[in-house]
């Protein structure tokens, strides 16, 4: 099953973890899971958040497949000027 990291900013919606385990073949699968046992985590993951996959940070994570040993982080974009 995929580890998946949140960032204290949204653990308020996942019980206080920071790291779940989910199993899923896909990021929509991914994101399914997390909201399914997690309600409102979706809507706070498409707000602002970039992804990393297995070290790297992926542009659009749809697209992208899981393996059972994958780390995904969520992370807060830095945004600067």
């Amino acid at each position: 099953m995929a580890t998946v990291f949140l960032p204290r900013g949204l653990t308020r919606l996942s019980g206080g973890g920071e790291r779940v385990v989910i199993e899923a073949a896909s990021f929509r699968e991914l994101v399914a899971a997390l909201e399914a046992r997690f309600p409102g985590l979706r809507e706070a993951l498409g707000s602002g958040m970039a992804v990393a996959i297995d070290g790297e940070i992926v542009e659009a994570p749809l697209l992208e497949t899981i393996r059972p040993e994958s780390e995904i982080h969520f992370l807060p974009r830095i945004s600067g000027g």
